[in-house]
């Protein structure tokens, strides 16, 4: 490839923050929950790079496919590949194009095929456009996709807090992630976490069914709890895990947990393997084979109070953050009606014409 800005390029990240900030000079944009992609196109060679520095290519060749009939012939851009079903994102279809086959690629290709939004425009024919100001990058960006159409998205943007707060609450349902906010006068800075984004946080109680040891220290430092939440018909579902402890913390937990040891390892609902192996604690991972997910199985008696931003299916989209525990609390108490349900906003509403 012969571009002006050339790969690889690391993305420019984000930091959190609590609320959509206030006052001028700031340009918001939903978030999307989906693989971020780097794209360079030269001519007819084009590359998808992922957030790393890899290439996704060979996972979405109908995204490669579509991006050289829709994108200038040199070009690079910014943006987050999604699947969308159902009226919302679908993070684990996302998850499932990761294969080593290229016939099953193919297979979910055709039955779930992938979608591309695009936030940020880098380089166009022969301009480097890193230090140009977002606002004249985004201009910019929209005239490249003028003609663009599904699955070539444009993300919406604002300079309205209100309305950038409105998209927060009702844009969740459809699986968005929260909110961005960028400086409209920032240039692009790869790698530097100059952007700032809302994201969801809730509580919930779930039981403790089990641990894992800390990463070289089995015997006597806690790494994670692996949390449970009750469906409807009684059975406990592994739904995630916490972490995040202090040193001294993750030693004091050998202690704590060690009377809810005692004979848990005795009709455990997560000690056999059904159809939801994946869902069980100790199950093989299919993006590590080599990582040891071995676990310390616990009476499920015990509660606690975690925060967590939002619900992938029956599990918890990210790690879980401990908060408190809640030995007021039957565990039976811990299914997923205590969770608050967000009704979805149709993304069509997002995705309408392609801009």
């Amino acid at each position: 490839m012969n571009l002006p800005v050339q790969p690889p390029v690391l993305p420019m990240l984000a930091k959190r923050v609590e609320a959509v900030p206030r006052g001028d000079g700031w340009i918001f944009e939903p978030k999307w929950d989906g693989f971020r992609a780097i794209v360079f196109r030269d001519g007819r060679e084009i590359l998808i790079q992922s957030r790393d520095g890899k290439p996704l290519n060979r996972y979405f060749p109908e995204v490669e496919a579509t991006l050289l009939e829709q994108l200038p012939a040199r070009c690079v851009l910014d943006g987050e590949i999604v699947i969308a079903a159902h009226g919302r994102l679908d993070f684990d279809a996302l998850q499932l194009r990761v294969h080593p086959a290229a016939s099953r690629v193919k297979l979910l290709a055709a039955q779930t095929p992938a979608s591309v939004v695009f936030f940020d425009l880098l380089a166009l024919d022969g301009e480097d456009l890193l230090r140009v100001p977002l606002s004249d990058r985004h201009a910019r960006l929209a005239e490249v996709l003028r003609h663009a159409h599904p699955p070539v998205h444009q993300t919406p943007s604002t300079r309205d807090r209100m309305v950038a707060e409105d998209w927060f609450r009702r844009f969740e349902g459809a699986g968005l992630d929260g909110v961005m906010a960028k400086l409209a006068a920032g240039s692009y800075e790869p790698g530097k976490r100059s952007m700032l984004k809302v994201k969801h946080e809730r509580d919930c109680d779930c039981v403790v069914g089990g641990f894992r040891w800390h990463k070289d220290a089995e015997g006597t430092a806690v790494g994670s709890l692996l949390l449970g939440l009750y469906d409807g018909s009684g059975a406990l579902q592994h739904v995630g895990v916490c972490a995040s402890f202090t040193a001294a913390v993750r030693r004091d937990l050998v202690d704590f947990l060690a009377p809810y040891r005692e004979g848990a390892g005795s009709g455990h609902p997560w000690a056999s393997e059904g159809e939801d192996a994946q869902r069980i604690p100790g199950a093989p991972s299919r993006w590590n084979s080599g990582k040891d997910l071995s676990w310390v199985a616990l009476r499920p008696e015990l509660v606690v109070e975690v925060a967590y931003e939002h619900m992938q299916g029956n599990r918890f989209r990210h790690m879980a953050q401990f908060r408190r525990w809640r030995t007021d609390k039957a565990a039976q108490s811990c299914t997923y009606q205590q969770l608050e349900v967000v009704p979805a906003e149709e993304l069509a509403t997002v995705f309408s014409s392609g801009r």
